[in-house]
């Protein structure tokens, strides 16, 4: 006679990760096309979020002056996930301040943090430092910028934007074209005042619970490898990877990312 085993929700959803996706300035849910179909095909959970002003967020980034503002939707997401799931939250470059300040509030539900050519600071921009290691300097490349003034024009730029034509040359230059062309048709300001304005005073009890993983890009001209590096040296992920590819590898290298994805899965406990 067959035993039958039943099997509660908790149990089920341990089997099965739940991969939650941020997007980096200027990007939104989309960027994750790739990533998502090949999730999906492999019948794994996928969420991808779009940040306030991001995607087919209707939000001005000339309005959004904190980072709590713009970071709201992902922890919105956090908030209404129940207390018995537990995520692998995934952020790609400024992504990663949304992904700390997720594990800042609600370390219980993230199973693993995975930062793909992000900034990863403990407690945001708070020093010199910080600034040093996280902030992209594109400067080598001209003058790429289109900044936004919501605040008036003798304050602080609200928004930005890397022009059209520099674009491929400085973040998709080993993606398809098809990619590229695409991002350029999606790409929309982001709010680089509220970015700057990421600073997690408090350090919780659980934040260095929740394990996490570093994947590096070395041809990447926006978070440059040696600031990720000095990112890694100074706050050690439980694990480092490393990708040869740009900036953007969920275009560029959508393969070989999600295979790391579903190894560090694996090594978290998961079937």
């Amino acid at each position: 006679m067959r035993e039958e085993v039943s099997m509660t929700e908790t149990e089920t959803a341990d089997m099965n990760p739940h991969f939650v996706l941020v997007h980096g300035v200027s990007g939104g849910a989309w960027c994750w096309y790739k990533i998502r179909c090949l999730m999906e095909n492999s019948s794994y959970k996928v969420s991808c979020i779009d940040l306030k002003g991001a995607g087919i967020d209707q939000s001005d980034a000339n309005s959004i002056l904190s980072f709590d503002d713009y970071n709201k939707p992902l922890m919105d997401f956090m908030s209404a996930l129940p207390d018995t799931e537990q995520v692998i939250l995934v952020g790609h470059s400024a992504g990663g301040l949304s992904v700390t300040q997720a594990t800042h509030k609600f370390a219980k539900k993230i199973r693993l943090a995975v930062y793909v050519a992000a900034t990863m600071l403990k407690l945001g921009f708070l020093t010199d430092q910080d600034v040093k290691d996280g902030v992209p300097d594109l400067s080598q490349f001209g003058d790429v910028y289109e900044l936004g003034y919501g605040l008036g024009p003798e304050q602080p730029p609200t928004s930005v934007i890397v022009k059209k034509e520099f674009q491929r040359k400085i973040i998709y230059q080993m993606s398809p074209q098809e990619d590229s062309t695409l991002a350029t048709m999606l790409l929309r300001p982001g709010p680089i005042l509220a970015l700057q304005r990421a600073r997690f005073m408090e350090e919780p009890e659980f934040l260095d619970d929740v394990p996490r993983i570093y994947i590096k890009t070395i041809h990447d001209n926006v978070v440059k490898p040696d600031q990720q590096d000095a990112m890694i040296k100074r706050w050690p992920p439980s694990q480092v990877h490393v990708l040869d590819s740009d900036h953007s590898p969920f275009f560029s290298a959508p393969f070989l990312l999600f295979g790391l994805l579903v190894k560090v899965a694996t090594s978290a406990g998961y079937n």
